[in-house]
């Protein structure tokens, strides 16, 4: 990949960023206005509140369910299924056609067609994903044998698109007792042949990050949820 190449594919995921995954986020987060879109836990809510902001009244009541989905659950999902369209679609790896398996990419490094199940970052894999994780690429083992296919084990691959190794978790560790495993780094320089990606996606994303403010839109969501909060818990006693 030469320094023309680079800068497109910068350009692009500032622009995916922007366009999509922040668009998602916003369009996320105004849905929550909806007291219908949380599992409220009764025996919770006043404590979180209390913790939060000190009182229970109904905009504290609203920040303590907001905030958790706006900051973590709802971005980091649109995070980890729209990054994989962002690999497949932009940067050209190929969506599988085989079962279980994400995406088709060839190593920048060994020259070898990876086979590889893609997830967001070392926290998005747990205990119940490992049989599957291993069923799909024995999937793959077999159907390779059926059809003369030449699959080495280190061509099926588990990707991490961020994390540090001394963020891998029991999980990770039980995985790579058979297969590779790349994360974050190692993944992008794989994908792209360029050591330093990585960190320049990171500060591409910063870049972009730079030029949003949607505190305007948080404030609206938690306004309106709290007054849908304070008539349906109005005889409970702040």
């Amino acid at each position: 990949m030469n320094k023309k190449e680079k800068e497109a594919i910068l350009a692009k995921f500032k622009e995916w960023f922007q366009g999509s995954l922040i668009e998602s986020h916003r369009k996320n987060t105004e849905k929550l206005k909806n007291i219908n879109e949380f599992n409220i836990n009764p025996f919770l809510l006043y404590y979180l509140a209390n913790y939060l902001e000190g009182n229970s009244n109904p905009e504290s009541l609203a920040k303590a369910l907001v905030y958790p989905r706006a900051l973590g659950t709802s971005i980091t999902t649109s995070f980890g299924t729209q990054m994989q369209t962002f690999i497949t679609i932009v940067l050209g790896a190929y969506g599988s056609t085989t079962k279980g398996i994400d995406i088709e990419f060839v190593d920048q490094v060994d020259k070898r067609k990876k086979y590889c199940q893609l997830k967001s970052g070392p926290n998005a894999i747990n205990k119940d994903d490992i049989k599957t994780i291993n069923d799909h690429f024995l999937a793959v083992k077999n159907l390779a044998r059926t059809n003369n296919l030449k699959i080495n084990l280190s061509d099926l691959v588990f990707c991490l698109t961020y994390g540090e190794d001394s963020e891998k978790n029991s999980f990770i560790k039980e995985l790579e007792k058979e297969y590779t495993v790349y994360m974050g780094k190692d993944f992008w320089h794989r994908f792209t042949g360029d050591k330093n990606f990585y960190r320049d996606l990171i500060l591409a994303a910063g870049e972009i990050a730079k030029e949003v403010n949607m505190k305007h839109i948080v404030d609206d969501v938690i306004k309106d949820l709290s007054i849908t909060i304070e008539d349906r818990f109005k005889n409970i006693s702040s």
